[in-house]
């Protein structure tokens, strides 16, 4: 295993971008800006390389970002229903800036923060502390994701929080991915599978009724593996609201800190295949619906809707305001623990 680091200046302060390359040659880059993943490479069938996650072109364009690229929303991922939830009886107002939502945590949120970084083997350590009322949330909170990356290609990522107060915490990682390369165009061809008998309908601004409702019988349906763009112009109410597919599954069997399968990525062209395990309950699927106008990508080009698909393992959306989803809530003393794995091969 061999560790690079290299620095950029942003607005922000100076960005620490960490290379972690295995024994096989196959690497990931890191960025302090985010806590995010800006680059994967690993072979395709024929075990030439490329680069299978989308990014931009300089630290600095990944600041305010629309996509929120490779980067670790929070304090909560995902949205939560006007910005307000109620925890040991007092209302809590959230900075909005989804529509009438707070989504990833607000206009900041974690993905627009510098975190502290700490390297060492093939491992990268990044830690964030929240404060009290940071953009309406509760308690100051600390954050931690651990990313380790192994000689079968596996990128492990475990997140860790801890707080001084009640508050809720939901934290995921909001890569796209494209397995032909990251600039290769569309990933509507590739294949996805889940295992996820349900998903969470939304009203038309992405919020959950509450509802868990089988896939079966709907475009909604991955469990015996479909085609990412098969039905994507389905006339239903889930593809309509997103202009795609921008939806939660809920995890088929889940147990709390049990890690297990939940999706495989194909794809045709390459070989290349994506296998995602995760001690999380849920998992959103963002097909990259509105790519096109965020800042020009690594390779020179300008990525266009539908360019990369996201597979976010996390806590279920609205949490707080659900009594049926799984808690989201985190008190003092308690250590929120969770863990993704992006596993990359070939067939």
């Amino acid at each position: 295993m061999k560790i690079e680091k290299k620095f950029e200046q942003t607005p922000r302060g100076e960005v620490t971008l960490i290379t972690i390359t295995n024994d096989n040659g196959a690497s990931v880059t890191l960025s302090t800006l985010g806590a995010g993943i800006v680059s994967v490479v690993v072979p395709d069938r024929d075990g030439n390389m490329a680069d299978v996650a989308l990014g931009y072109g300089c630290a600095a364009d990944y600041i305010a970002d629309g996509p929120c690229m490779g980067k670790t929303p929070g304090r909560y991922a995902n949205r939560i229903a006007k910005g307000r939830f109620t925890l040991v009886g007092k209302e809590y107002e959230l900075a909005v800036n989804n529509g009438p939502n707070a989504l990833h945590g607000g206009p900041e949120g974690f993905m627009n923060k510098i975190w502290k970084e700490e390297s060492r083997g093939s491992q990268v350590k990044m830690e964030y502390t929240s404060v009290d009322g940071e953009e309406g949330y509760p308690g100051t909170l600390t954050a931690t994701v651990l990313y380790t990356w192994t000689n079968d290609n596996e990128l492990v990522i475990d997140y860790l929080a801890v707080c001084d107060k009640k508050t809720v915490v939901n934290l995921t990682n909001h890569a796209y991915f494209n397995l032909d390369g990251e600039g290769a165009g569309s990933v509507l061809g590739h294949k996805l599978t889940l295992a996820a008998s349900r998903y969470l309908p939304t009203d038309d601004t992405l919020i959950p009724t509450g509802e868990m409702a089988p896939v079966e019988g709907t475009p909604m349906d991955f469990t015996k593996g479909r085609v990412l763009g098969d039905d994507i112009k389905a006339d239903f109410p889930a593809l309509n609201y997103g202009k795609g597919y921008d939806n939660c599954w809920v995890v088929d069997n889940w147990h709390k800190h049990t890690v297990a399968p939940v999706a495989r990525l194909e794809a045709e062209h390459s070989g290349r295949v994506l296998e995602v395990s995760t001690s999380q309950p849920a998992a959103q699927v963002y097909t990259g619906n509105w790519l096109s106008g965020c800042p020009k990508s690594k390779s020179g080009k300008e990525y266009a809707d539908y360019d990369g698909v996201a597979i976010e393992c996390q806590g279920m959306p609205d949490a707080p305001n659900h009594r049926n989803f799984p808690s989201q809530i985190l008190g003092p003393g308690e250590v929120y623990e969770q863990r993704i794995i992006y596993k990359f091969a070939t067939v």
